[in-house]
Formats: C-alpha cells, sequence, structure tokens
C-alpha cells in the first residue's frame, strides 16, 4: 500500500503550487514528537496538588513538565488550522478565476451569437463558423479541465486531513480531535460550498455552441416503433464532476429555480407505501408480472404544495408488454382525501373539462387511473413505508426522448414507520424531529439513469453515451431500486428475501451504521455473499465482496478487457485511458479514448477454450459486468442449435461410415481417403456443438453482455468440409478421366 505522503506528491497538480496543498509531512512530523512524550505524561486523575510539594518526576529523576522537546498539542491544534485555512483561501480564489474564466467564454459566445428576440418575426440569428465555434469549444473544455483539477486538489487534502487527524488520534488517544475538526471542515467554504452555478453556466454554453432546438412534440407516440431501455449505474462520488461533464457536452441541463437564482439540481421526495407484509417490497424485488409500486412525490425543499400520485406497474419485456408509470396530481390538503377513499372525483372531472379543456377520453383514463389506485390503497391496506430523498440533476434536450439522463446525489433512504398517521392526515415524518441511526441510511454513491428510446434512424445509441459507459466511471447495478434497498437496510426484521446487491463491499458499512447488520453476511463468512443469486451471479457486485472485496474496481459496462487491464499503460500504447485522463487530462482526446476503446471491446465475442485459434476468449471476470436481458426461449434456442449442429455431425458420421462399408476393396482408395476424412470433420462438429452448448450455456447463467455468437467456429468448420468436397471431386473427375481414356473417349 502506497503511504498518503508519497500518495499526495505524486497527485499534485501542475498547475498547482506545491505549497497550496496541506503540509503533511509537518503534521506528521507533530505527531511524532507528540508520541515521544507518552511515555512521561502528568497524571491527570490527580485532581489535588501542594505548593510546597515538588512536581512529580520521572524515571531519570526529571520533572514531567520539563519536556525536552517544545512540541505540544497546541502546535498540532495551530498548524492543522493555518493547512485548512490556506487549503479554503486558495480554493476560494481558484472558484474566482474560474467564474471569471467563464465569463469571458460567455462573451465570447455571445460575441458571435445574437439570441432570438421576444417576436419570432423580427428574431436575428448569426450562426458561429465552424473555427469560432471550435476555438469557444477549447475555451470551455479548459474551464471545465481546470474546474476538474480543482475539485481533486479538494478531494486529495480532505483525505489528507482525515488521515493526519485519524493518526493524530490513535497515536494521542487521550487528545482526540478527529471528529471536531471533521465537523469543522464540512462547515468552511471550500469543503460544503456549492459551485454548481459552474455547471449550468458550462451547460448553457455547450449547448449554445450546438445549437440545441427543443425538438417537435410528439403527440402520436402510440404509432411509431421503439426500443426503449433503462440502466442504471452507480457512480462514485469522487467521480460526480466527471460525469456532469462528460454529459453537458451532449446534453443540455435542466435548470430549476431556487430561491438563490437557477441550480443544475432540485430536492426531490418520494413517499412509499407498502402494507405490513411488505407485499409491494416483494412483489417488485421478485419482479412478479403486475407488481405495482406505489409513491407520492414533491419537488422543492420545505412541505409540498403540489403532490405527485405515482404507480409504477412492472412488466415482462419478453411478452411484449412493457413497464408503465402513471401519475396524477393533487394538492397537499387533498392527499388526505385521496388515501381515505374521499377524494371528489366527479367534481374533477368537470372542473378538468371545463377549465382545462381534457378530451373525453383524457377525462375516462384520468378517472380510471384515480379509482384503480384509490382502491388499491384501501384493498392492501397501504401506509407510508419508506421515503427516498436526493438531489436530482436532469439532462434532456426537450421533446426529444431520445437520450434522457438523470444524476442523484446525496441519496439517503428514511424509515416512514413508527408515528400515527392521524387517519392518513399525516403521511410523512416532522421534518423537525430528530432521526435515529435506524431510521435513515444514507447512500454511499450517487445514482446515474440512462433512458434511451431508439428507432428509425436512431437504431444505435451515440457514441458519446457509448464512449461514457466504457469510461471507467459507471458501475452498472441491474435493476437497482432506492425504494427497495431502504426497505432492506431500514426495515430488516419485516423483509423475506433481500435484493443481491447488498452483498457489495462498498454499501456494507453504510447498512451496518442504520442497523442493517442481520441482512449480511459475516465478516468470515465462506464465501462473503449472501444464499440465493450472488452464489451464482457473484459478477454483479460491481465492488465484489466483503470476502473478495474489489474497492478500486474500474467501472466498465461493455466487455473492454483493456479498460481493466491496460491502466499502466499511457494511451499512445494502446491502453484505455482511466476516467481522470480521459475528463481531466487536456492531452488524451476523445477520439483517443474512443480508439483504445475499441480494440479491446469484442476480445470475448467467440467460444474459445476448446478452439483458442479462432477466438480471443478471456478467462478473467471483469468487474463489473453489464447485465444482459435474458428472455425464457432462449434456453430453448440453445439446445435447439445443440441438437442442429449434432445432427450434422451425425449425418456426416453415418455417410462416411457407409462408405467404408460398401466401398469395393477394387480401386477404394480414394473412396477410403474420402471417408477417413469425413470422420475427424463430424467428431469436430460433435465436440464443436457441446463446446458451443455449455458455453452458451454459461453465458445465459451469468448473462455475460455482447454477442453470444461464434463466428469464426462455423466458418472454420464449413471451410475445411468444403476442402475435402472439393478435393473428393477433382479426384473423382481425374479416375473419371482416367476411366474415359481406357475406353477411347474423351471427357
Amino acid at each position: 500500500m502506497v503511504k498518503f505522503g508519497l500518495r499526495l506528491s505524486q497527485n499534485r497538480a501542475p498547475e498547482y503550487p506545491p505549497e497550496a496543498y496541506m503540509d503533511y509531512d509537518k503534521l506528521k512530523e507533530i505527531i511524532h514528537e507528540l508520541k515521544k512524550k507518552k511515555l512521561a505524561r502528568v497524571d491527570s486523575t490527580t485532581r489535588e496538588v501542594s505548593l510546597t510539594a515538588p512536581p512529580p518526576t520521572n524515571a531519570a529523576g526529571r520533572q514531567l513538565t520539563a519536556d525536552d522537546s517544545p512540541v505540544t498539542e497546541e502546535d498540532f491544534y495551530s498548524t492543522i488550522d493555518k493547512e485548512l485555512a490556506k487549503v479554503e483561501s486558495f480554493t476560494l480564489q481558484q472558484v474566482t478565476e474560474l467564474r471569471k474564466q467563464i465569463d469571458n467564454v460567455e462573451n465570447e459566445v455571445k460575441g458571435w451569437v445574437v439570441t432570438s428576440t421576444a417576436t419570432a418575426a423580427t428574431s436575428t440569428v448569426h450562426k458561429m463558423n465552424e473555427s469560432q465555434i471550435e476555438s469557444s469549444r477549447e475555451s470551455a473544455d479548459t474551464v471545465a479541465k481546470s474546474f476538474l483539477i480543482l475539485e481533486k486538489y479538494v478531494n486529495i487534502n480532505f483525505m489528507g486531513f482525515h488521515k493526519i487527524l485519524k493518526k493524530h488520534d490513535k497515536n494521542s488517544p487521550q487528545h482526540q480531535c478527529k471528529q471536531f475538526y471533521i465537523n469543522r471542515m464540512h462547515q468552511q467554504a471550500w469543503v460544503r460550498g456549492d459551485y454548481s452555478d459552474v455547471v449550468v453556466r458550462l451547460s448553457n454554453i455547450y449547448s449554445a455552441l450546438r445549437d440545441d432546438h427543443a425538438a417537435e412534440e410528439n403527440k402520436d407516440g402510440g404509432q411509431q416503433s421503439f426500443l426503449r431501455s433503462t440502466t442504471k449505474y452507480w457512480v462514485r462520488t469522487e467521480d460526480v464532476s466527471k460525469v456532469k461533464y462528460a454529459i453537458l457536452k451532449h446534453l443540455p441541463v435542466f435548470l430549476q429555480k431556487t430561491s438563490t437564482g437557477e441550480s443544475d439540481s432540485q430536492l426531490t421526495n418520494s413517499v412509499y407505501f407498502d402494507n405490513d407484509q411488505l407485499e409491494l417490497y416483494h412483489g417488485r424485488l421478485d419482479k412478479t408480472p403486475g407488481a405495482i409500486a406505489y409513491r407520492l412525490r414533491w419537488y422543492g425543499a420545505g412541505n409540498p404544495k403540489l403532490v405527485f400520485c405515482e404507480r409504477k406497474t412492472h412488466r415482462d419485456t419478453w411478452t411484449g408488454e412493457a413497464s408503465v408509470k402513471e401519475r396524477f396530481t393533487v394538492d397537499e390538503s387533498e392527499v388526505k382525501q385521496v388515501l381515505n377513499d374521499k377524494y371528489p372525483i366527479d367534481e374533477k372531472r368537470k372542473e378538468m373539462q371545463s377549465k382545462k379543456g381534457a378530451t373525453a377520453d383524457e377525462v375516462d383514463d384520468w378517472e380510471t387511473l384515480v379509482r384503480e389506485m384509490i382502491q388499491v390503497v384501501q384493498v392492501k391496506q397501504l401506509v407510508p413505508t419508506m421515503r427516498t430523498q436526493y438531489m436530482r440533476t436532469a439532462f434532456q434536450i426537450p421533446f426529444d426522448a431520445t437520450v434522457r439522463i438523470s444524476l442523484d446525489t446525496n441519496l439517503c433512504m428514511i424509515s416512514e414507520r413508527g408515528y400515527d398517521t392521524l387517519g392518513g392526515a399525516k403521511w410523512f415524518r416532522d421534518p423537525e424531529k430528530p432521526l435515529a441511526d435506524n431510521e435513515i441510511t444514507r447512500f454511499p454513491h450517487a445514482v446515474l439513469e440512462v433512458k434511451l428510446e431508439l428507432g428509425g434512424a436512431n437504431a444505435e445509441p451515440p457514441q458519446w453515451v457509448t464512449d461514457l459507459q466504457n469510461s471507467g466511471m459507471l458501475y452498472e447495478v441491474h435493476k437497482f431500486s432506492k425504494f427497495i434497498h431502504g426497505c432492506a437496510a431500514l426495515l430488516p426484521e419485516y423483509v423475506r428475501s433481500v435484493p443481491y446487491w447488498v452483498d457489495d463491499a462498498s454499501i456494507r458499512d453504510s447498512i451496518l451504521r442504520s442497523g442493517g447488520g442481520r441482512i449480511l453476511v459475516k465478516q468470515d463468512h465462506e464465501t462473503g455473499v449472501g444464499p440465493g443469486a450472488n452464489e451464482v451471479y457473484d459478477h454483479l457486485l460491481p465492488f465484489g465482496n466483503v470476502k473478495e472485496p474489489r474497492l478500486d474496481a474500474k467501472g466498465r459496462t461493455a466487455n473492454t478487457a483493456s479498460l481493466v487491464k491496460g491502466v499502466d499503460e499511457s494511451p499512445a500504447k494502446g491502453a484505455v485511458a482511466t476516467a481522470e485522463q480521459y475528463y481531466a487530462d487536456a492531452d488524451v482526446t476523445e477520439e483517443e479514448m474512443l480508439n483504445s476503446t475499441l480494440r479491446g471491446c469484442c476480445e470475448d465475442t467467440c467460444a474459445g477454450w476448446m478452439f483458442p485459434f479462432c477466438s480471443g476468449y478471456n478467462d478473467d471476470i471483469l468487474t463489473p459486468t453489464s447485465v444482459q436481458k435474458i428472455e425464457p426461449k432462449i434456453f430453448f434456442a440453445n439446445e435447439r442449435t445443440f441438437l442442429h449442429w449434432l445432427h450434422s455431425g451425425v449425418t456426416l458420421y453415418t455417410i462416411a461410415a457407409g462408405i467404408l462399408a460398401f466401398a469395393s476393396d477394387a480401386n477404394s482408395m480414394t473412396a477410403h481417403w474420402y471417408a477417413m476424412a469425413l470422420l475427424p470433420i463430424s467428431l469436430g462438429f460433435c465436440l464443436y456443438a457441446l463446446h458451443l452448448f455449455l458455453w452458451r450455456s454459461e453465458k445465459i447463467k451469468t448473462r455475460i453482455p455482447g454477442r453470444w455468437d461464434d463466428s469464426r467456429g462455423p466458418l472454420i468448420l464449413g471451410t475445411t468440409l468444403c476442402c475435402v468436397l472439393f478435393i473428393n471431386f477433382v479426384m473423382k473427375c481425374k479416375e473419371i478421366r482416367k476411366y474415359n481414356n481406357l475406353l477411347g473417349y474423351e471427357l
């Protein structure tokens, strides 16, 4: 393990002077000096003194207060105070400079682009040429990369203070101060400062450079065929800004209005309902067809005003149906009526028709949804169970659903059990009352959700989405659910089963802090995972299990071996750049990243342990593995393919055996040669059929992503068979020619 002092010196940004970083070595020296005093310490239990008695001495007869070293605890405190002030001052100085640079870029862009006036008829837009766009984009990239370098500076210093305080408390247990200074750091601007305005302004700049326009609203979407997919990823906190930067270069941030101006994120609260048996939880966990999730959601800080009543219904995609999310809005004062089946549906129906101009079909659909959601509360006896709270950043071009991305940070789950709902009048906890440790769990990662709607000319996802997935910053977690995770962690005594991701090493501590240890295996468990899915699908855990943690694993969602294995090589040598290199190093371009990524993206597309000469098979299980959806019919398709290959092999064997059995002894050399050539080919067909069946069965079991077909094996077997047939044809032609020559004819 590399010592942090060396790590700090190796990770200093060349743009910043060394003295801008915390003086870790100096603080470490003070701790070593203080450690020497442990053998000569004043008795802290004595509460009386004598003015005439001499002070206590050590074994050498020297007074305990007469230390040879002038270093004291006060020196450590004053030094760390100075270092904290230095880091804070430098951070604020850099932020100020960054904002000035953004001002310059904005002025540069505004100088080329004249936005439309209020009246469309009088609007004039002067578009930038390619050189101007490229120049402004380079300036914006420089600002963004400078911001990422600053964030790395903040993180390395923040970690340094954590480590030096931990070392101090370990060596001076009588003068522990870590918790005090950690709380103090979180109150300082360089740690708690919200610099989302930088993201917002960069998003506006990139949007102007792309010349984004709202797409036309699709009012006939039901008559078009689209492939819709939703994938969820975990993102480390240290990579959040890098991911935001990678996305905003291609999609604008959906701006949120706050009391202090525009922000890139919005506080989102969702109260999930369930009954005492957690019927909805287990239905969603088991993916039962028709399983629902019932929640009340509101946006913004403070008490809710407008509440969204939402219902999510699960459908298996292999059945041809798609999961749906339906909702309607009510005022906060009307929530009690919805929960108690007293909501005035008829009055609201008339209001929709008269004031909002809704059509009869729209009103009928709304009424059906409202009645079904009110009924399910009464029938299933649903009560508030779990609340999720997070800051959501959304990226999307208005009315363009091709790519929609949301990033949830500061995610926490709060138990909504244990208080009187007052007949539905109270449906979420009083925010003024403190929460116990077992009533809240804070998730250590951000959650990224990518929604794609592909069809027609957009049959493939944009290349930048693929590049982001292969950047090493995203950890795909199949079917991750905040509601399911919160219930499992905070209501462990009520759940009969838990999701597979609870065994992940990176979230174990957060579950233990919230009192959910009973759903986790013990530290010394034989396999490190609980019974069930992880015993088979252990590769689904992004950071490994408690027995084999992979906390430093690179995230990836495609079969990109070099992304994980080629970290030590430079991009020029063919290795894939790490996330920090790709998004913070000006020497690495998107094109270089893409080219180096593609070099390893198809290494695992062929069956190969039996036929290594025809594939790029890799024995290593990469981390984490993207999960591929499985339809039930794929198991039978694998068996049918096996039988077809086996049938071909048996047919060839039968032909070869027949030729050997019925060929005459005279002039039978050609027939024997032909039969003996077909026999190993038929054996090859049978062995290949068995191997392909087992290899594909393993793919199906582990749901490894990518191609599950072998493009080389059939080509080699088919070519070999064609060669044998061609040689036999040539030899037969020679025999016929020879026979005709004997009879005096020409062929």
